[in-house]
């Protein structure tokens, strides 16, 4: 609207207040100096900037219009006045501390009855950042480096940081090996890099461990399957409301698919890509917003876009600017018939209209059948316009390998990174190599910052914003951890364990079977592999009680340490190791560096108890070791 018609219109409005105030010959309230002060210090809290309790904000004058809340004119017909009146514990406000002032009571009173001036210039809401919808930055060119570096650099420039130290190679290798497929690195396999004098041996082993097609595509199933809703049993599976992509997936990982159409065949899919978009077909009752349609406008909201459409799926958000009608557009395409929206579960009357979250890149015709209203949206999501759809990719990449994304929480991707420039940056390399996911990771694998030490998290409490000093530590994975401890105590499950049919049946020799493919169990689930009836971004970090219950005497890591146990007893005899050489190999396989002599001095075997306990106990107490399960 135009600002001369706009205060014009403003002004109208107020006019009824300003002959009220006239009529009482009360003073009106200077809204700076009386209101302000009183909604920042006493109501902000609950309803501005994301948090709207009871569906009111005070963020701006049009805001608390729309609520209903407030009669310009009127304290008697406004439910502000009343709720800050009452003697009603439960219902007066605010509803925590002290109730407020007979004179801050007063001048909200005189506020509403002189028609709730306001001035523009004044808001409740902080400002918020709004990033260009397309790609607009480049990486740096940098003929001799990675231009991530360039930016890194620049940054910790800007912020007055010192670099973080340099891994040493047992370090890198463990760490990048473990990022990239999974698995810790063999003894043999370290040695050699570490004894290499060759300057490019860094870019040599990512290029190498990227190319290991099979394990890579092991490994990122989890990252896939958590993030598309896929498992191989659970809700649904036996009455046929679900369906795995099990295959599919595998064979696009295998394949690397590039990511643009890898996502084309996810939203207008054949028959054996569709069950992520079909969502979970409830037993039963269930509430609107959980419907199929609704399910997959969450769905490929949350993972390609970084959008929270779950409130708006409902009613029209309080956490971002997301509507209901947003929420059912998306819904509309994938629906067979018209689909009537619903808010807070109750009938509207109105059927939704198919369309895409970013007009400015395109339409959807609604007329169109189904299948080619999928296609559009398909061609929309991966339109060279939709700069959302390629940041928010890598924003989740850059969160696995360096333990926090650039934009965090990494389904709000409407907040601001933490560097714009690097963001942006990666999302154009992408989409300038023709959506190879595994360059993005091989140019993040590469960097300087990759080869650094990792940095102490950073208290959560903290409400400054946050700054960049290095990678972060991680916590290995559920499928990491069970991984490792087989690898370590040779307890590869059979091929008749597998959830899914070998993929590469040409080969005649089959890989051992990881544990992103084959069912969770007891053990699993505690470290953090989640049933996936919802999308899962990201697994906790931190360590439960119950983790720590089945790490300390959980019988299935109890019965593979004893399992392992024997393995390496018997790998002493056959090599002829000695108690050292033993405990020596243990550590070089365990955390890929050799015991210190205190270390070998305190788990020196004692032959005159039982040695199969001792090794046991020895493999227990690394495996629990902070220097195994973090990737540090």
């Amino acid at each position: 609207m135009h600002s001369l018609l706009f205060r014009f219109l403003t002004g109208l409005a107020l006019l009824p207040g300003w002959f009220a105030s006239q009529a009482t010959g009360q003073e009106p309230a200077d809204f700076a100096h009386e209101i302000m002060p009183v909604l920042q210090a006493r109501c902000a809290e609950c309803h501005s900037n994301g948090v709207f309790q009871g569906g009111l904000s005070l963020e701006t004058r049009e805001a608390l219009l729309e609520s209903g809340a407030a009669e310009p004119g009127s304290r008697e017909d406004s439910e502000i006045w009343s709720r800050i009146t009452t003697d009603d514990a439960d219902l007066r406000m605010p509803p925590e501390g002290q109730p407020l002032t007979a004179d801050e009571i007063e001048a909200i009173g005189r506020w509403i009855d002189g028609g709730l001036e306001w001035p523009e210039e004044l808001s409740l809401a902080k400002s918020r950042f709004l990033r260009p919808l397309e790609l607009t930055r480049p990486l740096p060119d940098d003929e001799t480096g990675n231009p991530i570096d360039s930016l890194i650099d620049q940054y910790f420039r800007d912020q007055q940081l010192d670099y973080p130290a340099a891994l040493d190679d047992r370090q890198f290798i463990r760490r990048v090996q473990l990022d990239l497929l999974g698995l810790l690195p063999s003894p043999d396999k370290v040695n050699l890099f570490v004894e290499s004098d060759d300057p490019a041996k860094h870019e040599k082993l990512v290029d190498a461990l990227l190319s290991r097609d099979r394990d890579y595509a092991d490994h990122w199933m989890s990252f896939w399957n958590d993030l598309l809703r896929n498992d191989y049993a659970g809700t649904g599976y036996i009455d046929g409301g679900r369906q795995q992509i099990t295959g599919w997936l595998h064979r696009s990982l295998m394949e690397n698919k590039s990511y643009d159409h890898f996502v084309r065949e996810l939203i207008n899919p054949a028959e054996e890509a569709e069950g992520f978009i079909k969502g979970i077909k409830w037993r039963g009752e269930v509430n609107a917003s959980q419907i199929q349609p609704l399910q997959f406008s969450q769905n490929i909201s949350q993972v390609f876009l970084g959008i929270n459409m779950k409130c708006a799926s409902c009613h029209d958000s309080f956490i971002d600017d997301w509507k209901l009608a947003d929420a059912y557009g998306l819904a509309a395409i994938m629906s067979e018939q018209p689909l009537e929206m619903h808010r807070c579960d109750v009938p509207t009357g109105q059927i939704a209209v198919s369309k895409f979250v970013f007009p400015t890149v395109g339409q959807i015709d609604g007329t169109l059948p189904r299948a080619e209203r999928l296609t559009q949206l398909a061609d929309l999501m991966t339109s060279p316009e939709n700069g959302r759809f390629p940041r928010t990719i890598v924003n989740r990449l850059w969160q696995r390998m360096a333990g926090r994304g650039l934009v965090h929480p990494v389904d709000v991707m409407a907040g601001q990174a933490w560097s714009e420039p690097l963001l942006d940056g990666l999302a154009t390399h992408l989409v300038e190599n023709n959506y190879d996911l595994k360059q993005t990771l091989r140019l993040i694998a590469t960097s300087k910052i990759y080869r650094a030490a990792s940095v102490p998290v950073p208290e959560a409490s903290t409400s400054d914003p946050f700054v960049f000093r290095g990678i972060q530590a991680k916590r290995m994975t559920a499928e990491q951890f069970v991984d490792a401890v087989w690898q370590l105590t040779d307890g590869w499950p059979d091929q008749l364990n597998a959830a899914i049919e070998d993929p590469t049946s040409e080969v005649t020799t089959q890989p051992p079977i990881r544990a992103a493919l084959v069912n969770s169990d007891a053990l699993m689930r505690s470290l953090g592999r989640p049933n996936r009836e919802q999308v899962v971004t990201t697994r906790p970090a931190e360590l439960s009680t119950l983790q720590a219950l089945d790490l300390s005497n959980g019988e299935i890591l109890a019965n593979w340490l004893r399992e392992g146990a024997t393995y390496w007893l018997e790998k002493q005899q056959q090599e002829k190791w000695t108690d050292e050489q033993l405990i020596k190999a243990l550590f070089l396989a365990v955390l890929s560096r050799p015991c210190t002599e205190s270390e070998k001095v305190l788990l020196i075997l004692d032959h005159a108890g039982d040695v199969q306990q001792q090794v046991e106990d020895l493999l227990w107490i690394v495996v629990m070791l902070p220097e195994f399960q973090l990737i540090q």
